[in-house]
């Protein structure tokens, strides 16, 4: 991070000048493909009854706590569902799809998106059991960094959840973002409060994050029953 003071010629201090800045683009439909998963943009008639069933393994719907919608009881629902709420730009949500078996296994969404400063936020993530815990998981967001940072040029990219859900820090840690506030009493949601935490990757995060995922996609990182050798690890000095 940058130290160095700035001040206008009136001696208030001010943030850095952005050198040329353009505004980006929306993140595009093309399919975002890895060596495990491919995320495509969610085609109900496509995807739906893949999810419905990968979703349905979620036995005790506990990956349904912490959205602001579900569980379904029945596929009709859930279709009507995406049908209804899921096919926008903005959110723009993408299916996560098994290259192995080329079923859909889990949704993620780029939403907020604000090309006009370069900011975009990553919601809606829900990972059905087949993908939770998978390198396809950690291969998935990355994907969906890639195509922030690499292709579109955005400055930040943004991670928020209730701040209760444990799961969902942890994740963002693990993935690169850093901590950045919990914002209290943020909004409400099946009828009770949420505290919202806020994580965030900046451009000048990126290059050693990118780094860090691709030493642990890297196929040598995995032995031959597909376990990883070594832990995603992102060691950042958000200092320098």
């Amino acid at each position: 991070m940058n130290k160095d003071r700035f001040h206008n010629h009136i001696g208030q201090e001010i943030g850095f000048t952005v050198d040329d800045w353009q505004e980006c683009q929306l993140p595009s439909h093309a399919d975002m493909n890895g060596h495990f998963c491919r995320l495509e943009v969610l085609n109900v008639d496509k995807h739906a009854e893949d999810l419905y069933h990968s979703f349905s393994e979620d036995t005790n719907q506990h990956n349904w706590t912490y959205l602001p919608y579900g569980p379904f009881n029945d596929y009709e629902s859930f279709y009507l569902w995406l049908k209804d709420n899921c096919l926008d730009i903005d959110p723009l949500f993408h299916t996560v799809i098994d290259q192995h078996t080329q079923s859909a296994v889990g949704l993620a969404s780029y939403l907020r998106i604000n090309p006009k400063v370069g900011v975009i936020e990553v919601g809606h993530i829900h990972f059905s059991p087949k993908l939770q815990q998978t390198v396809m998981s950690t291969e998935a967001m990355y994907l969906m960094m890639q195509r922030v940072f690499d292709e579109l040029g955005y400055r930040r990219y943004e991670w928020k959840c209730d701040a209760l859900n444990a799961k969902s820090r942890k994740s963002a840690q693990r993935l690169g973002f850093t901590f950045e506030a919990v914002f209290r009493q943020a909004t409400m949601y099946k009828g009770r409060n949420r505290d919202t935490a806020w994580y965030a990757i900046i451009d000048s995060d990126w290059p050693k994050i990118k780094q860090a995922f691709q030493n642990w996609l890297d196929p040598e990182n995995f032995d031959k029953s597909g376990q990883q050798k070594t832990k995603l690890q992102m060691t950042l000095d958000l200092d320098n």
